[in-house]
């Protein structure tokens, strides 16, 4: 038997304020974003903000349905749309926001496990890593390079694309 280690790497920024510009435009998008969130079940609001090579913006909000699961994620809804309409147009970072009034949250909310393997795949697409910012509205910001920051154990499987 072997005994390995991983080890993961982020920044804390205690502030937007903190961040270069393009990350707190970035942030501030992802706000945007949220305001578009269909939540009237969860009541808790995410949006997402991708930045891509070109420069353009892509926004994503979650988006809720009766008939669970049938909703989408944010993070999820805003990386499909860069797949259906900007197929060649790499993405550089995204940003991910959250909001309730039900709450405070305290800390940045990290995307769900499926988002997460949809961030791996567009990774592997475009062989260049993602930059994520998962923003706490008011309070801090984590930001780590590459998704193998968030899962370290990605299904790829490169027989499947050949």
């Amino acid at each position: 038997m072997e005994k390995k280690n991983i080890s993961i790497s982020f920044d804390d920024f205690s502030s937007v304020n903190e961040l270069c510009s393009a990350d707190k435009d970035l942030c501030n998008e992802a706000v945007l974003a949220m305001k578009n969130s269909h939540s009237p079940y969860s009541e808790f609001r995410v949006g997402a903000a991708i930045k891509l090579k070109s420069g353009k913006i892509i926004h994503g909000s979650n988006q809720e349905n009766v008939a669970f699961p049938s909703g989408l994620c944010a993070e999820r809804v805003a990386l499909f749309t860069v797949g259906a309409q900007f197929p060649d147009d790499p993405i550089e970072s995204i940003a991910i926001t959250a909001h309730t009034d039900k709450f405070s949250i305290d800390s940045p909310v990290s995307p769900c496990g499926a988002c997460l393997q949809v961030m791996s795949d567009f990774e592997q697409r475009q062989e260049s890593s993602i930059r994520i910012l998962l923003y706490c509205i008011g309070k801090n910001i984590l930001l780590a390079e590459g998704i193998i920051n968030f899962l370290p154990f990605q299904f790829i499987e490169e027989r499947l694309v050949n």
